[in-house]
């Protein structure tokens, strides 16, 4: 090992043994497709093996962003890669796309090998619940740009889709039902709010009670995924339209699924409101109507349907561990109207 590089705060030989330790997460994500080629300076994989006549490849990269400050405050690190999964799957998700790989990238203060090995333990997490193949990624020790204690962490995935069943939203007509699914609490979108108003403005204890759970607990409560569950009413043909509701809530996000001229009408209490939401609201005295402008409100998911297929598609969602809930439909108004 080199003794000036030490000196200067990179130890290689701590990235050996997080490298080491990670080859076994790596190995529960194989899927059809993925090659032995791990540790290679590229990821491989093998397209051949699929059976689409007409791929189209589509892609999504996405971090996690400043969730990241509560698993550095309460020192849990092993489910934040979930989150960095679900952001890319859930986008790619949205257009239609089987999700086939994932590289993640890791900058790190100080290379741990405990920690490094927890978050790349949740990557794969993610990975086995997407059903996607994690074939690299980068871990770069950075001291002085992150303290010994911080990270970060984004990823990268790519997926397919027929190009006949690509989820566009030409597809969409108005008088289409919206189908909403739960989602699992905050996801991970929303944090520098979450973070001003419980620790900044009142100074809260992470380790507090929160229902069953602690406080710190109930905000990393991992982004949902939402692959095994939808992907097959996509190859179906039962879905119009998807829109995965992360930064900028129901406002910014509904309307990248529906074509210029039309809109959406969201009927408020048609879904159950986690308590985080009400808890935030009540504390940071945060006006209803700018909530659906930042958080899920407990959806994470959208799904446009023809109103013929309502029922096929929630009892499908249903049998399959999702928590759907008709909230909407698509209107000829332009905008987002919540009500």
């Amino acid at each position: 090992m080199s003794e000036h590089y030490a000196k200067s705060g990179v130890n290689l030989q701590a990235g050996y043994e997080s490298v080491k330790r990670i080859r076994s997460h790596i190995e529960r994500t194989r899927r059809l497709g993925m090659m032995d080629n791990i540790g290679s300076f590229g990821g491989l994989f093998d397209l051949t093996r699929l059976n689409v006549s007409e791929p189209v490849l589509i892609s999504g990269t996405d971090g996690v962003g400043t969730k990241l400050k509560i698993a550095f405050l309460t020192g849990k690190h092993d489910t934040i890669g979930i989150d960095a999964v679900a952001m890319c799957v859930n986008d790619i998700l949205a257009q239609g796309a089987q999700p086939l790989f994932f590289l993640d990238y890791i900058a790190i203060g100080k290379n741990n090998p405990d920690t490094v090995e927890a978050i790349v333990k949740g990557v794969a997490d993610g990975c086995v619940s997407a059903n996607c193949a994690l074939i690299g990624g980068e871990t770069a020790e950075m001291p002085d740009m992150y303290s010994s204690d911080e990270y970060d962490i984004a990823g990268f995935c790519v997926g397919v889709a027929e190009k006949s069943k690509l989820i566009l939203p030409s597809h969409v007509n108005t008088g289409d039902v919206i189908i909403g699914l739960a989602s699992s609490g905050l996801h991970s979108n929303g944090f520098s709010l979450v973070r001003k108003i419980l620790f900044k403005d009142h100074s809260l204890d992470p380790m507090m009670k929160f229902g069953e759970q602690t406080l710190g607990e109930t905000l990393l409560t991992p982004t949902r995924i939402y692959v095994r569950a939808v992907l097959p009413l996509i190859q179906q043909c039962k879905i119009h339209g998807i829109a995965h509701i992360t930064g900028g809530g129901f406002v910014e996000n509904a309307p990248r699924c529906i074509q210029d001229e039309q809109g959406i009408l969201i009927h408020k209490g048609t879904w159950p409101i986690p308590p985080i939401f009400t808890f935030l609201a009540d504390l940071g005295r945060i006006p209803e109507d700018q909530l659906y402008q930042v958080f899920n409100m407990g959806i994470g998911m959208m799904l446009i349907v023809n109103p013929k297929d309502v029922e096929e598609v929630l009892e499908y969602l249903r049998s399959h561990h999702e928590h759907p809930y008709v909230i909407g439909e698509v209107t000829d108004t332009p905008g987002v109207v919540i009500r």
